[in-house]
């Protein structure tokens, strides 16, 4: 029978009546569970963590920091009181602004629960311009990533994106499925030249039947074509696939591959194993999850060893059971090297101020477009190893590989929420973590969106 321990208390809510209740991580064996229990209701469990890198090496502790300009009393408490409240233990690393509901796809797994039914009007730019300020006085500079819905479904996208930058923010990144970004190069253009930072395109696999399943028709062709044309117009792409066991979990290995032959315009893969909300609103068994750990070994045996675990760390700003990351270059045609910041090893407290700067300074030099001033074919030549050529390598070929694990109500840890940097923000301009932001319980009814 396997040794059963309890690592650490937390709080967590009822799948089916909302209600805050204790939760403890259990250790079973070589597996991490939360169990739950609302008197109401009963008991609920749910997998965390399972792989070869044990939980305990993984977690690290962080000196919390403190919201300077809150937007909410706190009345209710975590996480009824969102806005931010003072309780909050990280500033905005990244903050989504929805520009619409509506898609052009209608995907089997979706954050948003968006579709092609129109539900509301799209906000107008002067709502936009709010959310910006809003955003800007209650968290100051930060990166921005605009979503839906489909945010290229609106004309007036450059617009939008022109608009953030003149009000001051650096990095601008588009949330797209990529239809119209393979579609209409002229947009792209115009994408481009209004100030576009990076496309974080929806990549789930190398293989048509991939998309059949998750997005409803065969996207491949037109993923390949949108990549082309982001090159083509100096803009990165950071490929972002949502890993569902039974059908892209194997393709891991292929999607970093794939990446690797689209350097540079492909900055990275960002995995995000499936989270159940949305359209998903039902208990899901445990082999219907995959956790980060599992993520982290898949990588590894799927690039034959040439991506290691050991080259992956938990992250500086988020919680650490929230995501892993490496940095990596491509020295050669088939050569990988490891250039992870090994600072994160170290048993010391970090700040998590300092690890939110470098989050937001990392993404906004790497994920964005590289310059390309020298052949690749002299970048391979003997004795070529001259400071020019080497800058080169590293401003061209490096690429980084991450995961983010988002939390759906059954696993929803209210410890790793106040530690959450990826904000929304809501039609007042308040800051939303995403992962309650999007929450459903069992029957699909969210706590905050659409509130």
């Amino acid at each position: 029978m396997d040794k059963m321990r309890v690592l650490s208390h937390t709080e967590s809510l009822c799948p089916v009546c909302l209600k805050k209740i204790k939760a403890d991580r259990v250790l079973h064996g070589n597996e991490v569970y939360m169990e739950k229990y609302c008197d109401k209701h009963g008991k609920f469990r749910t997998v965390l963590w399972r792989g070869s890198t044990p939980i305990d090496g993984w977690v690290r502790d962080k000196k919390r920091m403190y919201i300077e300009n809150t937007a909410v009393p706190v009345e209710n408490g975590c996480p009824f009181d969102c806005g931010l409240c003072k309780n909050h233990r990280q500033r905005t690393c990244t903050a989504l602004i929805e520009v619409t509901e509506r898609c052009n796809l209608n995907c089997k797994f979706c954050f948003a629960g968006s579709s092609q039914k129109v539900i509301s009007e799209d906000p107008s730019l002067k709502k936009i311009e709010f959310l910006y300020k809003s955003l800007l006085k209650y968290s100051g500079k930060c990166n921005i990533q605009l979503s839906g819905g489909e945010p290229t479904i609106r004309d007036d996208l450059p617009c939008i994106i022109s608009l953030g930058r003149k009000i001051g923010f650096d990095f601008i990144q588009v949330n797209t499925n990529g239809i119209r970004i393979a579609e209409d190069e002229e947009y792209v253009k115009h994408l481009k030249k209004s100030g576009l930072s990076s496309i974080f395109l929806q990549f789930d696999g190398t293989q048509d039947d991939i998309y059949k399943k998750l997005r409803g028709k065969e996207l491949l062709a037109l993923k390949i074509k949108a990549i082309e044309n982001c090159g083509r117009h100096g803009i990165g792409v950071v490929l972002v696939p949502t890993l569902v066991p039974g059908v892209n979990v194997e393709n891991i290995g292929e999607i970093i591959k794939f990446a690797l032959k689209k350097l540079p315009v492909v900055r990275g893969v960002h995995f995000q194993p499936v989270s159940y909300f949305g359209r998903i609103p039902y208990n899901p068994d445990d082999e219907d999850r995959i956790t980060l750990a599992e993520v982290m070994d898949a990588i590894d045996t799927q690039t034959g060893g040439k991506i290691k675990i050991s080259s992956m760390r938990p992250p500086g700003c988020e919680n650490s059971l929230c995501s892993f990351h490496g940095n990596y270059i491509l020295k050669n045609k088939d050569e990988i090297m490891s250039v992870t910041d090994n600072s994160s090893k170290c048993c010391g407290v970090e700040k998590a101020e300092e690890g939110a700067k470098k989050s937001m300074k990392f993404v906004s030099r790497n994920w964005s477009s590289r310059k390309m001033d020298i052949s690749k074919e002299r970048l391979f030549l003997k004795g070529s190893d001259t400071w020019k050529n080497i800058l080169y390598t590293i401003k061209n070929y490096s690429f980084s590989i991450s995961a983010m694990a988002f939390q759906d109500i059954w696993n929803l840890d209210l410890e790793r929420l106040k530690d959450c940097c990826i904000h929304v923000v809501n039609p007042e301009g308040k800051l939303i973590p995403f992962c309650i932001y999007n929450i459903t319980d069992i029957n699909g009814n969210y706590i905050y969106r659409n509130k």
